[in-house]
């Protein structure tokens, strides 16, 4: 297989487009609210930093870009990051993606490429739904893939607002294939379910990974409309719910359900193994 330098900078390119989109629509909710009581507080904006990574022997392992907003009138805290890396995986990682893919010639060329873009978002209004993104490129020599979703995570659920984010998913997912919203959504359904609670996370979304038909070009245009489906998605069921009133048993039962998402990352999330 090639280095599919080509692909691997398109990729690349998109996820940074796809962010600064994000951003900049974030921003714009964060300047048109005029209702509630952060209201008259600053509209909130994203400071944005550099990252580096380094190998384990120092030299340049790539980075990216952290983007975070804190305290805004809408986004109690948003990350927006992007990153893309690269070097050589490390054992526990060559072990568990030949196990997973059956990459066996991992053991003797390890290096890999990645590319992607990863979002959180909490909201202040207890009735906006909090949220979930990624969409990646992974590439090692003896193979490529994309993976990625949007999950929604409201503490207060209303039924409309979960129909149409997930109407959006399958609009987006049934331009490339009919199979596909099915297939990923009970992906979702199954990866962001907690066992020891026996419920789910939030109300579900698309998921996917290992994602490569053998044609790069169509499965780089799905993995960008997954990306755009995030946008189609979570904004119109925001606007719909950021001005909602609320109440402080609304604001405790938010606060309990942040609980049961830090409590899923850190103990039920089946990726930790590579955190």
């Amino acid at each position: 297989m090639d280095d599919m330098k080509d692909q691997k900078a398109k990729a690349a390119t998109w996820f940074r487009d796809l962010r600064d989109q994000i951003c900049a629509a974030f921003e714009a909710l964060e300047d048109t609210q005029g209702e509630g009581p952060f209201s008259d507080q600053p509209a909130g904006r994203f400071e944005i930093s550099d990252t580096k990574r380094d190998a384990a022997d120092g030299s340049d392992a790539g980075g990216g870009l952290m983007s975070v907003m804190r305290g805004g009138r809408v986004f109690e805290k948003v990350g927006v990051n992007i990153s893309t890396v690269y070097g050589t995986l490390g054992e526990r990682a060559v072990a568990a993606m030949a196990g997973r893919k059956g990459l066996d010639g991992m053991k003797d060329d390890p290096r890999f490429w990645a590319s992607g873009i990863s979002l959180v978002a909490h909201m202040q209004n207890p009735h906006s739904p909090a949220v979930h993104m990624n969409t990646r490129m992974f590439w090692t020599p003896h193979g490529w893939w994309f993976g990625g979703g949007s999950d929604l995570n409201p503490c207060i659920e209303y039924a409309e607002d979960t129909a149409a984010f997930h109407a959006v998913q399958k609009q987006q997912c049934d331009k490339h294939d009919p199979d596909y919203y099915p297939r990923f959504k009970a992906w979702a359904d199954e990866y962001f379910y907690i066992p020891h609670r026996n419920r789910a996370r939030g109300v579900g979304g698309i998921f996917l990974d290992d994602h490569n038909t053998g044609d790069w070009d169509a499965d780089f245009a799905f993995i960008q409309d997954v990306g755009l489906a995030f946008l189609m998605a979570f904004l119109p069921v925001t606007e719909k719910r950021r001005n909602a009133p609320w109440t402080e048993a609304d604001k405790d039962t938010q606060l309990v359900h942040r609980g049961l998402y830090a409590e899923y990352n850190l103990g039920a999330d089946p990726d930790n193994y590579f955190k």
